[in-house]
C-alpha cells in the first residue's frame, strides 16, 4: 500500500474510531496506528474491531491480508471423532497453504451452544469451521491478535420452543469459572441434547436443591444437579423422563 493511501487509512480509522469509542485515551491511537501500518486493515469494513478495551482482527480482516500474501489456498476437515452432532459440538481442523511446497499451517476450532453467541444458534458447524481457519491464519501470517470469532459468546442462551432460553437469566451461579461453560449453559447444553422439557427441568432442581426457586441455590447445588442430571440422563433417559412428567406444567416463581 502506497504511503499516501496509508494515511488515508490511519486517518478514516482515527476518525471511525472516534465516532464510536469515545472516551479512548493517547496509547489507544498509537496502538490502533500501529495494528493499522502492520495489519493495513479497515476499521469500517469490519476487519478490524474493539470489544472491552482491547482489540481484534475479524475473519474479514483475515481472509484480506491472506490475500494480500497470496495464500495459495486453505483446507478444512470435520474432525468427526471429536465432534458430537446430536449435541451441537463440532470440531474442524484448517490447514493454510501460503506458498506451492509449503506444509502448511494447522489450527484447531470448536463450538457447542455453550460457546456461541445466540446470534448464531444453530450454525455451531459453521462457527467451529470458521474459528479453525482463523487460527490456522493467525499461525501463517504471524497475526498476534485474536480475532472475534473465536471468542466465546456471552449473549443470552437461545430461545427455542421448549423454554431453553429461561436458563439465560443473570445470576452469580451463571458465572464461567477457570474457563468452563457457564452453569445456565451446561444445564441447556443437557436438555438440548436429551431433549428435556426445560420448564420441568428447572422444576425437579429446585427440589434437588431444595430452595423455592432455581436462582435462589447455591453454585455448589446446581453444579451437583448438573452431574445428577447427565448420569441421569445416560444411564436410564426413559425413567429421567418419568420423572421429569411429575413436575409438567410446573412454573418456577421468580426465576
Amino acid at each position: 500500500m502506497q504511503e499516501k493511501s496509508l494515511n488515508k487509512l490511519l486517518r478514516q480509522n482515527r476518525r471511525i474510531v472516534k465516532e464510536h469509542y469515545p472516551g479512548l485515551l493517547p496509547r489507544d491511537f498509537i496502538v490502533l496506528s500501529e495494528l493499522t501500518r502492520t495489519l493495513r486493515l479497515s476499521v469500517s469494513l469490519g476487519e478490524i474491531s474493539r470489544i472491552d478495551g482491547k482489540w481484534y482482527v475479524t475473519h474479514a480482516g483475515l481472509l484480506k491480508i491472506a490475500v494480500r500474501r497470496g495464500c495459495l489456498g486453505i483446507r478444512t476437515v470435520l474432525q468427526e471423532r471429536q465432534s458430537d452432532p446430536i449435541a451441537g459440538r463440532w470440531v474442524f481442523k484448517a490447514t493454510v497453504y501460503t506458498s506451492r511446497g509449503s506444509r502448511g499451517f494447522a489450527g484447531y476450532g470448536d463450538a457447542d451452544p455453550a460457546n456461541v453467541s445466540s446470534l448464531v444458534s444453530g450454525a455451531e458447524m459453521r462457527v467451529a469451521e470458521t474459528r479453525a481457519v482463523n487460527r490456522a491464519l493467525r499461525k501463517a501470517y504471524g497475526i498476534g491478535l485474536c480475532s472475534v470469532e473465536e471468542l466465546r459468546g456471552h449473549s443470552k442462551t437461545p430461545n427455542s420452543s421448549n423454554g431453553h432460553g429461561d436458563f439465560a437469566n443473570q445470576d452469580p451461579t451463571n458465572s464461567s469459572v477457570n474457563g468452563q461453560p457457564r452453569l445456565w449453559d451446561r444445564l441447556c447444553l443437557l436438555i438440548r441434547k436429551y431433549n428435556l422439557d426445560a420448564i420441568a427441568v428447572k422444576a425437579y432442581a429446585a427440589e434437588f436443591c431444595g430452595t423455592e426457586t432455581l436462582s435462589g441455590a447455591s453454585r455448589d447445588l446446581v453444579e451437583s444437579f448438573i452431574s445428577h442430571l447427565s448420569a441421569s440422563a445416560k444411564e436410564n433417559r426413559d425413567t429421567l423422563i418419568c420423572k421429569l412428567n411429575s413436575f409438567s406444567g410446573t412454573q418456577e416463581v421468580n426465576s
